[in-house]
């Protein structure tokens, strides 16, 4: 057989397609197998000493890259949009490893850095919460639209109706009957139980925050709290993927969408892409900067403090966001705290 040297994974849960190139790009194999049967064939092939495996970047792509690395593979991860680019034909899973290979042919190639075990278990944690206030903002919301169908309303922060949902099922006056009562307080303990849920893994992340260096670190810029500085630990991982900061910030979608021809520059709202989540918590977090700029005199807050007068406290909130992925980026390639910058 002939020697092998690059290997395309195309990665499902219980088939995987595996493609096999020789030194001159051609084909030696392009089938399918079972997940259970790909590290044996990967183990007995006859390859080039830098023979490298090449995965599209997923959710279990960090597993693969792993098994791979103990069978004594380079391996590599590309991003999805990447590697759609270079697929031809219709899309099966024969086409889908044929891109793979591909595009990670290309001396301009995209690479998704290989997260660690510990990264990978934070990366569960700040899931994990994400999925449980979801669901949290979920019952909350049913819990609110049923009682108002009984002419009951109550607000929308969930420590309100948790702390008002047992005086309603108490109080004989009101319209429920037994079994809207029955049903209502069944919601109500599905409800508490995520919100303690949530707030078990926020005291998780925070003790997770208060070991780590680098969330120390993070948590000196204003607006940047134990929450936001494990997601970004987990989710970005090593800073050095970006070479300046502002490729950090156009990977979250902080950037203006750009629409230039003809010489004539026009930018619209920022791209919206990248991770939602990351970018959510930096916005979030960028309003709770801009509250408290107005008390602080540094080059940034007064700088925040004219966005919002000339263009509005929403713009304001965003544009700071987009300052803060650039400085977080610096903080952590330069290993510095915050500094604030006089005006």
């Amino acid at each position: 057989m002939a020697i092998v040297n690059r290997i395309a994974l195309d990665l499902a849960k219980d088939f995987i397609q595996v493609l096999a190139l020789d030194e001159n790009e051609q084909e030696v194999f392009n089938k399918k197998l079972r997940s259970n049967k790909v590290s044996a064939k990967l183990a007995t092939l006859s390859r080039t000493d830098d023979c490298e495996v090449a995965v599209e970047s997923c959710g279990m792509s960090h597993y693969w890259r792993r098994e791979c690395e103990k069978l004594g593979y380079k391996t590599v991860a590309l991003p999805p949009r990447f590697v759609k680019a270079y697929l031809q034909g219709e899309k099966n899973d024969a086409n889908d490893a044929r891109a793979i290979a591909e595009a990670a042919s290309r001396p301009n190639r995209q690479t998704v850095r290989l997260k660690s075990i510990e990264q990978q278990d934070l990366a569960l944690m700040v899931n994990q919460r994400e999925g449980f206030v979801q669901t949290r903002t979920q019952f909350s919301n049913r819990l609110r639209g049923q009682l108002a169908e009984y002419g009951i309303l109550l607000p929308k922060r969930v420590g309100t109706i948790l702390q008002r949902v047992p005086e309603v099922l108490e109080d004989d006056s009101n319209a429920l009957t037994l079994q809207s009562r029955d049903l209502i307080n069944r919601l109500y303990q599905m409800l508490r139980a995520v919100d303690e849920e949530v707030k078990a893994l926020d005291k998780h992340l925070a003790t997770q925050a208060e070991r780590n260096e680098d969330s120390q670190r993070l948590m000196t810029l204003p607006g940047i709290g134990p929450i936001t500085a494990t997601s970004l630990l987990a989710l970005i991982g090593d800073v050095s993927e970006f070479k300046r900061g502002r490729n950090l910030s156009e990977y979250l979608g902080l950037v203006p969408r750009q629409n230039s021809s003809g010489g004539k520059d026009r930018l619209g709202g920022i791209t919206k892409k990248g991770n939602t989540k990351l970018r959510t918590l930096l916005v979030h977090g960028a309003r709770s900067a801009l509250r408290v700029a107005q008390q602080r005199h540094d080059r940034l807050s007064l700088w925040a403090q004219d966005v919002a007068k000339r263009r509005g406290n929403n713009v304001a909130a965003v544009a700071l966001a987009n300052k803060h992925a650039r400085i977080i980026w610096a903080m952590l390639k330069n290993k510095e705290d915050y500094r604030m910058t006089a005006a």
